[in-house]
């Protein structure tokens, strides 16, 4: 019997949940004050956000869970025995305009299976975001997942309707990856993602302002929120050094906004070759942490290094203190003339706290309650620092100090 629309959402919508890169952050400001619907920003844009910070403000599917490829830790593999669906082109633009209407969602994230060939499955999903920008106006957020091996020429297509495309790399390590997805080809996964950066590259390039009086015709729009990639933690034995160094490499190489990394989840259809346990969200969010002191707190790879002798991020200390207290010699800081490099080492300092120090001691010599006015996490900082009033005294020295400064453990949740 033909399942209806209800019936393929709650087949199609639930295998789509793994995939953790679904943040509508970046998308170009655009409104519905000059025609079309829908906005990417303002109000009218429901945001809501799982106890794990996965943003899911998004209609999040999949075009259909068919499947030619067999890769064993997706829930939509060849040989997997769950229940199939496939949406029309027509089904998904109505679904994103229905739900958009009713303040549901901010826009939409599609991936697929290959249900017939790569070139097949891309066109189709090329389809649905030029349907909902030239036959129905909408404006608001779309993030296609493109498929490797796809035509350039689709996934060019693509970079025109999405504001973000994304290309899963999966694992760490390129065997693993042959040993886990034989049909999926490491090399076709690089090159996918070099031609969305060859199109972003160039987007930007014609955006440039053209010198003197000359005008220019309006440059052309492509992935303006860039691209993203994913990898999962847990389904092989990469250690945590060997995942961030992998993102290291995909950053340089490929300008991305950003690796996600999801957290393995046995499926309810196990494999002999993975392990039969989910891997724990802390580590999860242990590698957003030190993702993001490389991108935005000066740390490089060897820095995070040597503060992990096993190769693994502690799962009860973040990455930051955990750095701190192995180099207990770079402290305390004086917050009054320490330089802003420095500045960001400090446990419970953000990029903001540190921006505003600085803004304050150019009129005035902070003294500790100033600094607490200044950033949330005074608490984390004050072995650290030293301030006009106060000096931490032997506070570094103290054995227990990263007990102290460790909050109890908190159990994280996919729902």
């Amino acid at each position: 019997m033909p399942l209806n629309l209800l019936q393929k959402l709650e087949i199609l919508a639930d295998a789509a949940k793994y995939d953790a890169s679904c943040a509508s952050s970046g998308g170009a400001k655009r409104n519905a004050r000059s025609g079309g619907l829908g906005s990417t920003t303002g109000c009218g844009i429901c945001h809501a956000y799982t106890p794990d910070g996965r943003c899911v403000s998004l209609l999040k599917i999949l075009l259909t869970n068919f499947c030619i490829y067999d890769c064993v830790y997706c829930v939509s593999r060849r040989s997997s025995n769950v229940a199939r669906a496939r949406f029309t082109v027509a089904e998904v633009g109505r679904l994103t305009l229905d739900l958009y209407r009713r303040n549901c969602i901010e826009g939409l994230f599609l991936s697929s299976g290959i249900a017939r060939s790569e070139d097949d499955t891309m066109a189709d999903l090329v389809a649905v975001a030029r349907s909902l920008r030239e036959e129905h106006g909408f404006r608001g957020y779309i993030h296609l997942k493109t498929i490797p091996g796809a035509n350039e020429a689709l996934i060019a297509e693509a970079g025109r309707y999405a504001d973000r495309l994304s290309m899963n790399v999966e694992m760490p390590d390129e065997a693993v990856l042959k040993r886990l997805a034989p049909e999926k080809d490491a090399g076709a996964i690089l090159k996918g993602m070099a031609v969305t950066r060859t199109g972003i590259d160039a987007a930007k390039e014609a955006r440039k302002p053209a010198p003197g009086k000359i005008r220019r015709a309006r440059p052309p729009r492509f992935a303006p929120a860039g691209q993203s990639t994913q990898m999962i933690v847990g389904a092989d034995g990469a250690s945590d050094i060997t995942i961030l160094d992998k993102s290291v490499s995909l950053y340089a190489s490929y300008g991305l906004k950003r690796v996600y990394y999801s957290a393995f989840s046995p499926t309810g259809h196990p494999s002999a070759v993975l392990p039969d346990h989910a891997t724990p969200l802390m580590r999860e969010h242990r590698l957003y942490q030190a993702d993001w002191l490389l991108r935005y707190y000066g740390f490089t790879l060897p820095d995070l290094q040597s503060a992990l002798p096993t190769g693994m991020l502690d799962l009860a200390t973040d990455p930051k203190l955990a750095w701190a207290l192995v180099h207990r010699g770079v402290f305390p800081l004086d917050v009054n003339r320490a330089e802003r490099a420095l500045l960001l080492r400090v446990p419970g300092f953000g990029t903001k706290a540190v921006d505003r120090i600085i803004a304050a001691r150019r009129s005035t010599c902070l003294r500790l309650d100033d600094v607490g006015r200044l950033t949330g996490a005074l608490r984390r900082a004050r072995p650290f620092i030293v301030t006009a009033d106060y000096q931490p005294g032997s506070s570094l020295d103290d054995a227990r100090l990263r007990e102290r400064l460790t909050p109890p453990p908190k159990q994280l949740s996919l729902f």
